[in-house]
């Protein structure tokens, strides 16, 4: 009889010829627990996905009362359904006003689709315009403002119109003009190993958005949800978005994002043509229960608050002359090596150690820092050490 593993091998389709391929048994907290019985510190939260851990119990128990009321029922928008009606009214009113409509899908890509075409249908325009090294999805139009065209050329063409501008580079921001539909940025980019924008970027580059009559979109699928340390990354710059993309973190732990304008600008999807934008699954009963429960949990807890101070733990521990950079913001952190063969080396020995890493699709150089927020002061210390340990034994 074949085991699980050759199992996965043989019948589930493998996105590399590596993968980590650890056999999971259960997760609490920020641990993980393979089928021997190991022990991992989750340091990456399934990509910034369990901001509050694994399996904690105000969003399990929300999981299992929304269970016992209904699970799908139509396609999106058509039902009033109470975990949908309740989740975009508190959200929203964490929000700023012009961000007061929800449209829920069921991925990061999804909500990355459906913000492109809103920003098309409501300006009448064609061009977009991202940053070199962006990550917004793999869907067509996601994967076409991707920054990277090693990741993209194997799928062309793909859509037209798009340009490039460099993140942090303000001389480039005049290239955004009266003919650009939108840009799409990240306030933090991830997947270019956690780069930071520059005192007063983003607001210059709000500014060239409101002077030519572009819409500006944050990507806040890695961002969102505390983080940073702010619930959402574009507080910390006093710049709002015209469109926030949510996903990830904000699922709680399962399928949701959303992407969440003005009710007047949502309106335009709604006729010529009628269901401009449709989705089966988009808002599924659960997930809205999860994320509401999670959302809820953030704001009357005090992990958000203690973020800073964790991530200064962070930075004041992972110390050691091998390390050319630690940078980032907030629980969302990259630690930068030489190259990509220390890093893997790196990541192999933390996985032996028990702790779990991970390197960046554009920044292979460096390690990856995001663990779940409440992750404790005496957790952060033990996974430094096995970090600085795997970094000590690089030759």
């Amino acid at each position: 009889m074949l085991t699980q593993r050759q199992l996965f091998f043989q019948h589930i389709a493998q996105t590399s010829k590596a993968p980590l391929a650890l056999e999971i048994e259960k997760a609490k907290g920020v641990y993980l627990y393979d089928t021997a019985g190991k022990k991992y510190i989750d340091l990456i939260s399934g990509i910034s996905v369990s901001n509050l851990g694994h399996g904690y119990p105000k969003v399990i128990d929300a999981i299992k009362h929304q269970l016992d009321q209904y699970m799908h029922l139509m396609v999106y928008g058509e039902f009033i359904q109470s975990p949908q009606v309740k989740l975009a009214k508190l959200l929203t009113d964490q929000l700023p006003q012009n961000l007061n409509s929800v449209f829920f899908v069921n991925s990061g890509s999804e909500a990355v689709e459906g913000a492109l075409k809103l920003a098309r249908r409501h300006s009448g325009k064609k061009e977009m315009i991202s940053c070199r090294n962006a990550y917004h999805g793999c869907t067509f139009g996601a994967m076409s403002v991707m920054g990277s065209d090693v990741y993209k050329e194997a799928y062309g063409p793909l859509l037209s119109d798009v340009t490039w501008i460099d993140f942090n580079n303000q001389d480039q921001l005049n290239q955004i003009t009266p003919k650009t539909a939108c840009v799409i940025v990240e306030p933090i980019q991830g997947e270019a190993g956690i780069r930071v924008p520059e005192k007063n970027y983003l607001k210059r580059l709000r500014e060239q958005c409101n002077r030519v009559g572009a819409l500006l979109i944050f990507d806040e699928i890695q961002t969102g949800y505390g983080r940073t340390g702010k619930l959402f990354a574009f507080e910390h710059y006093d710049v709002v978005p015209d469109i926030l993309v949510l996903a990830k973190g904000f699922g709680g732990g399962l399928p949701l994002g959303a992407f969440i304008a003005s009710k007047e600008m949502m309106g335009d999807l709604s006729h010529h043509p009628v269901l401009g934008h449709i989705t089966t699954f988009g808002g599924h009963p659960v997930s809205c229960s999860a994320s509401l429960a999670t959302l809820q949990v953030l704001l009357e807890e005090k992990y958000i608050s203690e973020v800073e101070e964790k991530s200064n733990l962070f930075l004041s521990l992972l110390k050691h002359p091998k390390i050319k950079e630690v940078r980032g913001k907030g629980l969302l952190l990259a630690i930068e090596l030489n190259n990509f063969d220390q890093v893997k080396i790196v990541i192999d020995q933390c996985i032996e150690n028990g702790l779990i890493s991970d390197w960046f699709l554009f920044a292979s150089n460096c390690i990856r820092i995001a663990p779940p927020l409440i992750i404790t002061k005496d957790e952060i210390a033990q996974a430094c050490h096995i970090i600085i340990d795997a970094i000590e034994k690089l030759a």
